[in-house]
């Protein structure tokens, strides 16, 4: 018992009440601060008198409770220890002695320093409320980026394009923020985030190492996008010569300012309306970067100028995150047309009703015929004694890993494509041989991702 005492972290007491008496142990008095051994002053009232003011009455209800009918008590209240006036968390918790008569003779217990605990939770209800915070921020953003998108777009595929693309972009500025722990995020991350995928060959960027706040890492992303879109309809990412080239510089109050520039595409004019990705670079990103904004549509490619204030930020963690790589290649490409998944049999493993229901439309359209779809791993498992000739697996299944499932498929030789929002440096999640769609995704997408491994594989 004295070894598991002192393994614990525990004290130990014993109050005679009938001899009014409190014995404190070494253990006990190093954790309260009150004399070790046999103490008579205060011996009922020792811990009360000590008690935080704003938790006495509390202690003192629950002393009261176990005295009058309790057999044992357990109390988390705040002690001011006597010898060095710290505040800590105090859990006591002991059981009750009486006499034939019910009356309590004494009380046996133990104490244990629990302020860390405490610490720790209220750390967890701080960050689940940033996390709140963060979760209304974004979907506000999404609401109002669907919003304004639908009001310039004429047409549903227009409106599913254009506001998919954006969203995109927040999703990859959101995963390196996340891989930052939301400290920010550097801003060749965000350019190759951006612009690696796009166009491989000709896209360059370059620049100081420089870290911004998660505020501007959303804004510049956006801008980032809007501006490639561009180039892939009307500029410079429209020919096969044509170059983007992204750079930026260290301004003397400690923002920076970031230069576009495009070459080799066609003719340039100014555009005939203005929409949304307009109002974005020219109204929301330079508000957002604390700077401001100037686009210049001349003759032999557009340049954009973007400034940014000290205020957009951030300290250089410790650690830096590893730049996106995986993304510039992780995508499978989609063929010339729509994908064609006629007759193929396809296992859709996906833990949210609404995504399972889309990506089934998706790939039934594409002329799959659907196994599933499952939503937990149990029912994936079961579903793998069908036949199946490739799936789509989501990598999380309500908190639990779908990698048994992938374990299964590969014996078998089952090709399968990841569809998740979770990211990972090193590629596939568990390090499976998979490609990897990154959400939010477009069905179509998923659709041209199987129908590669089906073709890969002679179906």
């Amino acid at each position: 018992m004295e070894l598991a005492l002192q393994a614990s972290g525990l004290g130990e007491f014993q109050w005679d009440i009938e001899r009014k008496t409190l014995l404190i142990s070494p253990r006990m008095a190093a954790i309260t601060g009150f004399p070790a051994g046999e103490t008579f002053e205060q011996a009922g009232e020792l811990m009360e008198v000590h008690a935080h003011p704003d938790d006495r009455e509390l202690f003192r209800t629950h002393r009261a409770a176990a005295l009058r009918e309790g057999a044992s008590f357990d109390v988390r209240f705040r002690l001011i220890r006597p010898t060095d006036d710290a505040t800590i968390w105090l859990r006591l918790a002991g059981v009750v002695a009486r006499d034939p008569a019910g009356r309590a003779t004494s009380i046996t217990g133990i104490v244990e320093d629990v302020s860390q605990h405490h610490v720790e939770e209220a750390s967890r209800q701080q960050l689940m409320a940033e996390l709140d915070h963060r979760v209304k921020n974004v979907l506000a953003a999404v609401q109002a980026l669907a919003q304004q998108t639908a009001k310039r777009t004429t047409s549903l595929e227009g409106f599913l394009t254009t506001f998919g693309g954006r969203l995109k972009a927040m999703a990859s500025a959101n995963e390196l923020l996340t891989a930052a722990r939301w400290r920010g995020a550097a801003i060749d991350h965000l350019a190759a985030a951006e612009l690696g995928a796009i166009a491989p060959g000709q896209t360059s960027w370059a620049g100081p190492e420089l870290f911004l706040t998660p505020r501007a890492a959303n804004a510049l992303s956006l801008a980032l996008h809007e501006l490639a879109t561009n180039a892939v309809k009307f500029g410079a990412l429209s020919a096969e010569g044509g170059h983007v080239a992204l750079s930026w510089t260290v301004r003397q109050d400690g923002g920076f300012d970031l230069t576009w520039t495009e070459s080799g595409g066609p003719t340039v004019s100014p555009p005939a309306r203005v929409g949304f990705g307009q109002t974005l670079l020219n109204q929301v990103t330079g508000r957002e970067l604390n700077g401001g904004t100037a686009v210049e549509y001349r003759p032999n490619g557009v340049v954009a100028r973007l400034s940014a204030g000290p205020q957009a930020m951030a300290e250089r963690p410790d650690v830096m995150p590893h730049a996106p790589t995986t993304w510039m290649t992780e995508t499978v490409a989609t063929s010339a047309g729509p994908p064609n998944l006629k007759g193929a049999r396809v296992l859709i493993v996906e833990d949210a009703v609404l995504l399972a229901l889309e990506l089934e439309t998706g790939l039934s359209d594409a002329g799959a015929k659907v196994v599933g779809p499952a939503y937990e791993l149990e029912e994936a498992l079961a579903l793998l004694d069908q036949p199946i000739d490739a799936a789509v697996l989501d990598a999380n299944l309500n908190g639990r890993s779908v990698a048994p499932v992938a374990e299964l498929l590969t014996q078998r030789k089952i090709p399968f494509v990841f569809a998740t929002g979770y990211g990972e440096a090193g590629g596939a999640p568990g390090g499976f041989d998979a490609p990897v769609i990154r959400k939010p995704y477009d069905v179509t997408q998923v659709a041209a991702a199987v129908a590669e491994l089906l073709a890969a594989r002679g179906r």
